[in-house]
């Protein structure tokens, strides 16, 4: 357990000095597996790992669904997602707002990514809300926080991580997203009402759009909602009936979303060789990135297991007569904590590991714990003094102030804490949908 506990505080110092997490995790469960085991036997897992791990098919998920996301942001489906939303809840105190919220939950689904959610709708609503004077606090908040909702939404790249590491089921981790996901853009438009209860100049109303304004504003998300419907719809066997017989797994889903935003793209016209070109190389990119960061992940849990660590965790919790609630409590203590330093993905990566082997033994169900995680994670993101998705949104709108962000965005972080509260009272929220499969 010793062994184990250095290795853990081996990487956090690497990661505080700014070697990336692929690298500090790889090399300390290296080094910690060899020390553990032999040379020999070090070097042979590691590269047993890379070659394992690239070659794995059900990793071929995760570019797919970068792919779909880059592919809907280029067809510009955030505007009209927006402007839809904004038809409906635009004449209400703190509307524009609201509207930043739905759309955000909206692009989530089909982009699966918080930072993307939030960069590109601090593009497509900040201006907007600029110009019906609402302030910066509340502005850059509902952006921020609506960010967020790209990690839980399916389809959700940090689900899919969280489902590989963990051998879970990817479409069950998916489907057990959906309430909680749309909790989370509940919880957040009720956090709006309470910033303009007590700051009503910071939300005015805007003018009222008719019917036929809103059904012609619907118009511009049909792409939004037949995209969704086949991926979801797919992966869940909704479209199993003749003539189309069709049920997809998740890497099938993935590759029928990718070529649905493709052609979307295509067909509006937004589609140049060009940024064709630039989608297919950030792809790679990104893609390339996660895989390294899993990689040493994965042999960083090598050397954790080796070293024991899970089994002296559970050792030592049943030896002091804990309870599992005792447990998850403390365990959520870290991840709140580590999210004051560490990005999302880091986190899940450092953490699951360890985590995952003493909470499936304490009897709590992986795609309740999946979902869990998840919504820490995302708490994480808008958590000071790190909180990712405020820094990304500094970053995009350029001039307003870290400290206004982090101020405006407290409302929707307690929100986030009830949710989580809720999700562990009532596991069932979590696991119907799952059970229904």
């Amino acid at each position: 357990m010793i062994e184990g506990l250095i290795g853990f505080a081996c990487v956090l110092v690497l990661v505080l000095v700014r070697v990336p997490i692929a690298f500090a995790m790889g090399f300390v469960g290296m080094i910690g597996y060899m020390l553990e085991n032999s040379y020999r036997g070090s070097i042979s897992m590691v590269s047993r790992l890379i070659i394992d791990t690239s070659q794995d098919y059900g990793l071929s998920v995760v570019p797919l669904f970068i792919l779909m996301g880059l592919f809907v942001n280029k067809g510009g489906i955030s505007k009209e997602l927006y402007a839809a939303a904004n038809a409906f809840m635009g004449h209400l105190k703190g509307g524009l707002a609201m509207a930043t919220i739905v759309a955000c939950g909206g692009f989530a689904a089909i982009s699966g990514s918080s930072l993307a959610t939030a960069a590109t709708m601090a593009k497509v609503a900040m201006p907007e809300m600029r110009r019906f004077n609402y302030s910066d606090q509340l502005s850059t908040a509902s952006i921020a926080a609506g960010g967020t909702l790209g990690i839980l939404i399916p389809p959700s790249v940090i689900l899919v991580i969280y489902g590989i590491l963990t051998e879970t089921s990817i479409g069950k981790l998916f489907i057990a997203g959906v309430i909680p996901g749309l909790m989370g853009i509940l919880f957040y438009l009720a956090a709006v009402k309470y910033s303009v209860m007590r700051r009503p100049e910071a939300g005015p109303a805007g003018p009222r759009t008719n019917w036929d304004g809103r059904l012609s504003a619907l118009k511009g998300v049909w792409a939004v909602l037949l995209l969704f419907f086949l991926v979801i719809g797919g992966l869940y066997g909704v479209l199993d009936f003749w003539p189309l017989n069709l049920t997809f797994s998740p890497t099938e889903a993935a590759g029928m979303g990718a070529m649905g935003a493709f052609l979307i793209a295509l067909a509006r016209g937004r589609l140049t060789m060009s940024d064709t070109f630039e989608v297919l190389r950030e792809t790679a990119i990104t893609s390339a990135s996660l895989f390294a960061v899993l990689i040493g992940a994965h042999i960083f849990s090598n050397f954790v297991n080796i070293a024991g660590l899970p089994e002296a965790l559970l050792e030592l919790v049943t030896s002091n007569n804990l309870s599992p609630w005792m447990v998850m409590a403390v365990i959520l203590m870290i991840y709140i904590a580590l999210g004051c330093v560490f990005e999302s993905l880091s986190m899940l990566l450092l953490t699951v590991p360890i985590f995952f082997p003493l909470v499936t033994s304490l009897g709590f169900d992986p795609v309740w714990f999946g979902v869990i995680v998840v919504v820490v994670t995302e708490i994480s993101l808008i958590t000071p003094p790190v909180g990712l998705n405020v820094f990304v949104l500094r970053a995009v709108v350029g001039n307003v102030s870290t400290g206004t962000i982090f101020r405006g965005v407290t409302p929707f972080w307690m929100m986030d804490i009830l949710r989580l509260a809720l999700l562990l009272g009532f596991p069932a929220l979590a696991l119907y949908l799952p059970s229904q499969m």
